[in-house]
């Protein structure tokens, strides 16, 4: 050790405190977790300012927990500033890993205060093969009506109802109006299907004018899906790459993305099994680019991680991606790649991939069984992106010339 060094560490060793015993585990536990011995260093250094401030402030090891919520109030601001905080926030779960510290009770989730709303998501996954991320979406919505209206579904009126989901809706827009009476509306007819509620209450739920498809998909040009690709050249973003062909090549969504898992990929056979919104698995053929795109990045990029999932976060602590993540990794690429659109979500991909295959011919019959429609009606909807064919086709005004 250089001499630099040797009196970085006598700094940082004198600051730890009661952190000072811990802090050899703390850094094996941290290096099993993926981090780099460059981010363990300086993870142990905002330890031991973190120590530092506990110390001064009178908490040690026996009233830790206290001394976190504490320093929360105290290192706040910008990032530099709250990564003290974190950096005892990680020393804490290390702590109740190897079972120094009792891990505190996490508050109540909702599905534990209200059993009937944990009956509903059963249900609806059981029954309906709706996806855990959709009914979060609900989720919220149905908390507020069971504050509302209580958990007693007898007194469910129709006027209750009606009141709660046009106060509900007032403040939003229309597309979040639609979707908070799409939720209540489940959740009547789960009341409905298993003998809560009469038949038909679920018609008390007010609709919202909107004409269903009206808008044009929202859709990247063919140069700017390649701006996109080429913007994760390098070894350094494989995964990248895998996961924006995944997205604008075959139309997957994000969620299929970040839940493909190795068994899913048939390389003998060239194709990848898909499970859409219904839990019903498909095969997609899997192309020769996206094919390579994978195996560039399960060779050569992807972190050892005992996990059956494909993507992997790059960045401690190693885990499988969320559908969050997807969705981040698609806007920072398509900045990256300086494409000026309203729309940098995962799922304009999913919408420029069904534009694609029109172009090149394909029917809409052929799109929709790609993208795994349920509904003819919806595949149908990418019909107006030919705007050159809708031009040949559409009918010359019969009213008056303007002068």
């Amino acid at each position: 050790m250089s001499k630099q060094k040797r009196r970085h560490w006598n700094s940082v060793e004198s600051r730890l405190h009661f952190a000072k015993l811990y802090v050899d585990g703390f850094e094996n536990w941290l290096q099993d977790h993926g981090y780099t011995p460059s981010t363990i260093e300086e993870q142990v250094r905002l330890l031991a300012g973190w120590t530092d401030w506990m110390h001064a402030a009178g908490f040690a090891l026996d009233n830790v927990l206290d001394g976190l919520n504490a320093s929360s109030a105290v290192f706040k601001g910008k990032k530099s500033t709250r990564a003290y905080a974190g950096a005892g926030r990680l020393f804490i779960r290390y702590l109740q890993d190897r079972e120094t510290l009792p891990r505190s009770a996490p508050p109540p989730s909702p599905t534990e205060i209200w059993p009937l709303l944990a009956a509903f998501r059963h249900w609806m996954h059981d029954q309906r093969g709706v996806t855990n991320s959709t009914l979060d979406t609900y989720q919220s919505t149905l908390v507020d009506l069971l504050e509302a209206l209580g958990d007693n579904p007898t007194v469910f009126t129709a006027h209750a109802i009606r009141t709660f989901v046009l106060e509900r809706a007032k403040p939003h827009s229309r597309g979040r109006a639609k979707s908070i009476a799409t939720a209540t509306r489940a959740f009547l007819r789960f009341l409905v299907a298993t003998g809560q509620c009469p038949v038909g209450r679920d018609y008390a739920v007010p609709g919202f004018a909107n004409w269903q498809l009206a808008s044009v998909p929202r859709f990247l040009a063919a140069n700017d899906i390649d701006r996109a690709i080429a913007a994760c050249d390098g070894e350094g973003r494989l995964r990248d790459r895998a996961i924006i062909l995944l997205l604008a090549r075959l139309g997957l969504r994000a969620s299929e993305v970040a839940n493909l898992k190795l068994a899913d990929v048939d390389w003998r056979n060239g194709r990848i099994a898909v499970a859409g919104k219904s839990r019903r698995e498909e095969w997609l053929p899997l192309t020769q680019e996206v094919g390579d795109a994978m195996i560039a990045y399960i060779e050569r990029a992807r972190p050892r991680l005992p996990t059956p999932r494909v993507f992997i976060t790059e960045a401690a602590p190693v885990r499988p991606l969320t559908r969050i993540a997807i969705k981040c990794i698609v806007r920072r690429t398509l900045l990256r790649a300086g494409i000026k659109s309203a729309h940098h979500g995962a799922h304009v991909l999913r919408h420029s991939a069904a534009t694609e295959m029109l172009r090149h011919g394909i029917s809409l019959t052929g799109v929709g069984a790609v993208l795994r429609h349920r509904s003819p009606a919806m595949t149908m909807h990418y019909a107006k992106v030919d705007f050159a064919l809708l031009s040949e086709i559409a009918q010359p005004w019969i009213g008056r010339l303007p002068c």
